[in-house]
């Protein structure tokens, strides 16, 4: 697992380092207050595990993590956008983000919404126009396509605006709540492993559904126990420098307050074991999934 880890830590640094070249050559105003909310949200932390997964998919099919700065900066600053855009107000209404202040509290409504819309867009400028000369036009255009799907009305926005239609349901299905983590949280997992795959070109077509299945199963794993989380521990306030209960873990519907911790814990080693199963598949065509098993094991132990 250290080895894991400290690939996990690499992969951080590396697409950190992208992000900041693409925010240099993009940015025409870096010293504006947009460009400034920009660089807050996009580089305040996290775990960068979407890039993880672009890095560590390609790498399966012999491509080197360099060449795949782009497509895991585009997936980082997607996710960055959508982060933004659920903790205004009028979404998840949350007031920290990885233990500081999110940016709407930081910088206004206005500007964290602009911000949100900004890193959108910048997903989009870099797949297009990024300097890939291993990556072929029509995977390039694969993979804006599949970023595409993730994050509009048949991905992330639907699945959050399922969330929010079902707030007050108290009477909510496993099967629909897992329906709104798979897109709200799942398609833009998935998008990270097809796009990873796609930078192979032809080499990975007969992989892509078990890698899409696999996706699949961690997407919902990884939200289930970020409910485990929420519900046995605190968000640390960075500027209050002590500890505050999550407002999602106390209004929201999570798969363990409804379901209870056991079932939580149950379905999430549920999935993990699937997750496993589709990796078999892809050994079977004689590729080294060890990474992507230790990643499966990662997301249902992490605690934080």
């Amino acid at each position: 697992m250290l080895d894991f880890i400290n690939e996990l830590h690499d992969s951080h640094k590396q697409v950190d380092s992208a992000i900041e070249h693409y925010l240099v050559m993009f940015l025409n105003r870096d010293i504006s207050l947009l460009a400034q909310a920009i660089r807050y949200s996009v580089l305040l932390g996290g775990k960068r595990l979407r890039p993880f997964l672009v890095y560590q998919t390609g790498k399966l099919f012999g491509i080197k993590s360099s060449k795949l700065n782009a497509p895991a900066a585009a997936i980082e600053c997607m996710h960055a956008y959508s982060l933004i855009h659920d903790d205004l107000p009028v979404m998840d209404n949350d007031k920290l983000r990885r233990g500081y202040p999110t940016c709407h509290v930081k910088f206004g409504e206005a500007i964290a919404i602009l911000a949100g819309d900004a890193l959108h867009t910048l997903a989009f400028t870099i797949l297009s126009e990024a300097h890939m000369p291993t990556i072929a036009d029509q995977d390039r255009l694969k993979m804006i396509a599949t970023l595409a799907a993730a994050s509009g009305a048949n991905g992330m926005c639907f699945g959050q605006s399922l969330d929010l239609i079902n707030k007050n349901n108290k009477n909510i299905s496993a099967t629909q709540l897992e329906t709104i983590y798979q897109y709200k949280t799942g398609s833009l997992i998935r998008a990270a492993v097809r796009i990873g795959a796609l930078s192979a070109g032809n080499k990975s077509r007969d992989a892509l559904e078990s890698l899409d299945h696999y996706a699949t199963t961690i997407g919902l794993a990884f939200q289930i126990r970020d409910d485990i989380i929420d519900t046995s521990s605190y968000a640390y306030d960075n500027k209050k420098g002590e500890r505050v209960k999550s407002i999602r873990s106390k209004h929201d519907n999570t798969y363990s307050k409804i379901f209870g911790l056991n079932t939580a814990r149950s379905k999430a080693e549920e999935l993990y074991c699937e997750s496993l199963a589709s990796l078999k598949y892809i050994a079977k065509l004689g590729y080294n999934i060890s990474t992507l098993s230790a990643f499966s094991r990662y997301i249902i132990k992490r605690s934080d």
